[in-house]
């Protein structure tokens, strides 16, 4: 069962919290965060991606970057930005995008429950990203962005966050610069925490929805300070920072490629070997395809567009990862005909998520006289089922929204 524990949280006053919140540093370029440093001097970026202070060649992986994202972290601590609270709570953390809203419990997991399985993967790690995490963490001794965990319903949770909304004030209440609301309540009744935490403690397992980097150098660094300080029972590195959410909350967003050429094939040729496996159609107009089902893929090449669906065979009693839209558009497409073998590296390939326009796409495979697809977004069930079989999604296959904020909470180890 999933031990989920409260902690001391790091967190900005309730005046500097707009301020602070940033987005992930995996989801803004550093021309962006540069923007966002400037505006705003207090931007939690300003430790995510420290390298914005330094000269603009630096290298982001660099000592000089991880030594200023720790000295940019302690002055936000000295100045009175970031507070730590004075007792172990957890802390409800609700995001509105849309009128939607989610609503999740922040606290931290043990990294034992990682290494046991009961918290599931299903994305690969790179190494060089992992280890740039754990130097980030190394260095701050700090655990700056949460990681994204869900979990299947267990109605006790919501009864508790819920009753606790409805009957407290938020410490934090606003709209950030990207449009989505932003609550945060500090659960700090010692009868309420511990019946959280017991009923956390019924739930079988919990998944990482985003933020596989993380979890995999807390991990690390977890298992690094155990070896140092043998004969300490606990230590604060032992747990790493989540938030979970109940899985019916979450919203996954089409992950789509762009592929830079057609591997040589001429158009023609291209659209023959498509035909083997999918059912194809010309959108009648121009109109752009955006598939509303699963086993349906948007495709656009030499300015039309096409609607793909995969014929049954393709999917049906096969294995989990076949149930997949982007392991079949893999397996089928991208590896055989456009020569696309390992996603994860090939510079030909673009992944690009959420609400990108159409004609964004498609403008994209024009420009270098490739092909787009647009993807029905992957279902939570369906992230579960791999992550339960232990298989690995293809790269880039989930994109949630709204993305949680980094600088909220922060956990110090």
């Amino acid at each position: 069962m999933a031990i989920f524990h409260p902690f001391q949280a790091l967190r900005p006053t309730a005046e500097e919290a707009p301020h602070v919140a940033a987005l992930p540093y995996d989801v803004v370029t550093r021309k962006e965060a540069e923007e966002i440093g400037r505006r705003e001097p207090h931007s939690f970026l300003h430790v995510d991606c420290a390298e914005i202070d330094l000269e603009g060649t630096i290298d982001s992986y660099s000592q000089e970057v991880y030594a200023k994202a720790a000295s940019n972290l302690k002055k936000l601590e000295r100045e009175g930005i970031l507070v730590q609270d004075t007792e172990k709570c957890f802390y409800i953390y609700q995001l509105i995008r849309k009128g939607k809203a989610q609503t999740g419990v922040v606290g931290v997991c043990s990294i034992d429950d990682y290494l046991n399985g009961i918290i599931r993967r299903h994305e690969l790690t790179r190494k060089e990203k992992e280890q740039d995490r754990v130097c980030h963490v190394e260095v701050c001794s700090a655990q700056t962005g949460p990681i994204f965990l869900t979990y299947r319903e267990k109605k006790e949770v919501q009864a508790i966050t819920s009753d606790w909304m409805k009957n407290h004030v938020p410490v934090y209440d606003f709209v950030d610069e990207y449009g989505i609301g932003q609550k945060v309540w500090v659960v700090d009744a010692q009868e309420v925490i511990q019946v959280l935490a017991d009923a956390f403690g019924e739930i079988p397992s919990m998944y990482i929805a985003d933020g596989h980097h993380r979890a995999a150098a807390a991990v690390r660094t977890g298992l690094q300070r155990r070896k140092e300080n043998q004969e300490a029972s606990r230590l604060e590195s032992d747990y790493f920072l989540g938030v979970a959410f109940p899985e019916e909350e979450l919203t996954i967003l089409p992950y789509n490629r762009v592929v830079r050429d057609l591997n040589g094939l001429s158009v023609k040729a291209f659209l023959g070997a498509v035909k083997f496996n999918f059912e194809l159609m010309i959108m009648p107009g121009g109109f752009p395809c955006l598939p509303i089902e699963k086993h349906c893929i948007g495709m656009y090449v030499d300015g039309q567009w096409y609607h793909l669906k995969a014929w049954p065979d393709l999917y049906e009693g096969k294995d989990v990862l076949l149930q997949l839209d982007v392991e079949l558009l893999q397996d089928k497409v991208l590896c055989p005909v456009l020569g696309i073998e390992n996603p994860r590296v090939d510079e030909r390939i673009s992944f690009v998520g959420g609400n990108v326009k159409a004609r964004d796409l498609a403008a994209m495979a024009d420009a270098t006289g490739g092909a787009a697809f647009v993807m029905y977004p992957t279902s939570i069930e369906d992230l579960m089922s791999i992550a339960d079989a232990g298989e690995v999604m293809p790269p880039k296959s989930t994109w949630f929204e709204p993305k949680l904020r980094s600088g909220l909470f922060i956990h110090k180890i």
